[in-house]
């Protein structure tokens, strides 16, 4: 008998030849994928490990006659061949789902399908084919399978079909994607930015914790996407002045105050307007709108202090139970040792001089600028810092009570430092001119202010070695 002939050979070698040949092959493309982060490397490696050793089973058990089992019809092979079509199906559905879609470009229509239309339809295609795949391996009438489907489709449609339908029109909303996270959204039930959005619902960090909105919701009403602007998103809030406050100085410090604020744009300018009967409105360029609450309260907070030391009267109060002549000479008095000042000077120059306060977080004297006086702290707490790449700062040192700021303004020299409030601050300031006046007949005063720059030029420039920066120009300075 010739082995050749054989009608069981040429399968059985081509399984004992090309098994281990596949085998090696798809192991090797399975570690070059792995290695390169390809997300097809989970079906290669199914085809490996499953699909080619059931195909090469299926093959042999075809070459043997098998048995018939309790059932008619059972052959081991069907059986086998039930697991390689399975296998197969799902092989051939992780492609197709890994090539349209796992590696759909960013903003792609394939991209914005929502992952649960996938799953949806990949359940469909498995339970389609494998009744195709059951009619034709065993035979089963799949005609009777496919009108059930069908009728029992109608039936869950018709029972569900309210809600059915909101699920529906929130996936298209998720699928349209008029926002994304991040984005702050204005709805009729709430506004905030979008933290999570799923299928069923959109999640939005309010200020008062997190709005939970059925897509449904948002699919059937209006709202308003402000992160979408073509321009920067605009905050803004009205405030009162006294009648005898001049409209321009009142617009000029409100304007001054707002271009301080944190989260600003950098590409746009605050401005104000006089909208009647001594109410001004300030508009403010928010980097995000999510920041306009706090923008406003530090807004009003800082333009409180700002105010009373520009002698305006916000919100119509005309008092000032602070600055007071009394409270202005016993501070000066309080001063005097420093100054080089005698009981007779404080009388002559107590009016020469005036108490100021700040608001945490204000700018008392910005990087760039010529002191416009010697500041005296009365009480809180001044952080010097100077600015480094990226928006970074250095702190150099802290001034608390009797430390004085502003040094350079006898020098006339530019500070190389941002001096902000880190704790309510109350200052006695005492103007250039005074300054001047004073250090002509205190040659003492000009040494201390003198041995004073150079003490904090000494720290910035530490700060700045140590930072591994650049010192500044000698013109700029650590006031």
């Amino acid at each position: 008998m010739n082995i050749f002939t054989q009608s069981w050979f040429w399968p059985a070698l081509t399984v004992i030849i090309g098994l281990p040949v596949v085998l090696l092959v798809l192991g090797e493309l399975h570690t070059s994928m792995v290695r390169s982060g390809n997300p097809g490397a989970r079906i290669v490696l199914i085809t490996r490990n499953v699909l080619a050793p059931l195909g090469a089973v299926l093959i042999l058990f075809t070459q043997i006659p098998q048995s018939g089992g309790p059932h008619v019809g059972f052959t081991w092979a069907k059986v086998v061949a039930t697991a390689f079509g399975f296998v197969v199906i799902l092989v051939l559905l992780g492609g197709l789902n890994l090539a349209v879609f796992v590696t759909a470009k960013q903003g792609t229509w394939r991209n914005r399908i929502p992952s649960i239309f996938v799953e949806i339809a990949r359940v469909l295609l498995v339970l389609i084919c494998a009744a195709i795949l059951f009619g034709w391996v065993w035979g089963a009438d799949i005609g009777g399978f496919f009108t059930a489907l069908g009728v029992g489709s109608i039936v869950i449609g018709l029972a569900l079909q309210n809600a059915v339908g909101s699920l529906l029109s929130g996936l298209f909303l998720v699928f349209e994607q008029p926002f994304e996270l991040g984005d702050y959204l204005v709805t009729p039930s709430g506004k905030g930015r979008v933290v999570v959005m799923n299928w069923r619902a959109t999640h939005l960090d309010s200020a008062n914790g997190i709005i939970i909105i059925p897509n449904s919701n948002l699919a059937g009403e209006s709202f308003t996407n402000l992160s979408r602007a073509t321009d920067p998103w605009e905050t803004s809030t009205d405030v009162r002045f006294a009648t005898d406050d001049p409209p321009q100085e009142v617009m000029d410090l409100m304007v001054a105050v707002a271009s301080d604020l944190p989260n600003v744009h950098p590409d746009s300018q605050p401005y104000a307007i006089p909208i009647g009967k001594s109410w001004y409105e300030i508009n403010i360029a928010l980097t995000a709108p999510g920041k306009s609450y706090m923008t406003l309260g530090a807004f009003r907070t800082r333009l409180w202090y700002a105010a009373r030391r520009k002698g305006l009267h916000m919100d119509r109060d005309l008092t000032d139970n602070y600055a007071t002549a009394e409270r202005t000479k016993h501070m000066l008095t309080r001063a005097a040792p420093y100054l080089y000042l005698t009981p007779e000077d404080v009388e002559t120059y107590q009016h020469h001089v005036k108490l100021e306060r700040y608001g945490d977080g204000e700018r008392v004297q910005k990087i760039g600028t010529v002191p416009d006086g010697l500041r005296i702290i009365v009480s809180g707490v001044v952080q010097l810092s100077i600015p480094g790449p990226e928006g970074a700062q250095y702190p150099v040192a802290q001034l608390k009570k009797d430390d004085l700021l502003g040094l350079t303004a006898l020098t006339r020299q530019i500070v190389g430092v941002n001096a902000v409030v880190v704790d309510e601050l109350s200052v006695l300031h005492i103007p250039v001119a005074l300054v001047d006046t004073l250090v002509k007949t205190r040659p003492a005063l000009a040494r201390d202010i003198g041995l004073a720059i150079d003490h904090r030029q000494q720290l910035g420039a530490k700060v700045l070695a140590d930072a591994g920066e650049t010192p500044e120009p000698s013109s700029l300075v650590i006031a």
